[in-house]
């Protein structure tokens, strides 16, 4: 079986626009995951010891500031350490 050629643009596209969105769930969602629980543990713990209750607050503007400057990694460590902060309000 065989793939007219007429086909072949759209197929392209579909791959490279694919690619894209592998990439940033990569760097976003997935390679966030990679840092140790250590290093978002002492994240969070600078930020409470420098912000007391507003750490999680502070947590978020960095989250944020990383989405507004397109750094996806950033933003996905950022979520985790908010999240860690958020554990930790709940206990």
């Amino acid at each position: 079986m065989s793939i007219p050629s007429v086909y072949l643009p759209y197929i392209a596209i579909a791959v490279f626009a694919g690619g894209v969105v592998l990439s940033s769930e990569w760097q976003r969602r997935i390679r966030p995951l990679f840092i140790p629980p250590a290093e978002i543990e002492k994240l969070a713990d600078d930020l409470i010891e420098r912000y007391g209750e507003q750490a999680e607050q502070f947590a978020a503007m960095e989250e944020d500031r990383a989405w507004r400057y397109a750094q996806s990694f950033e933003q996905g460590k950022w979520r985790r350490v908010r999240a860690a902060l958020a554990r930790r309000d709940r206990w």
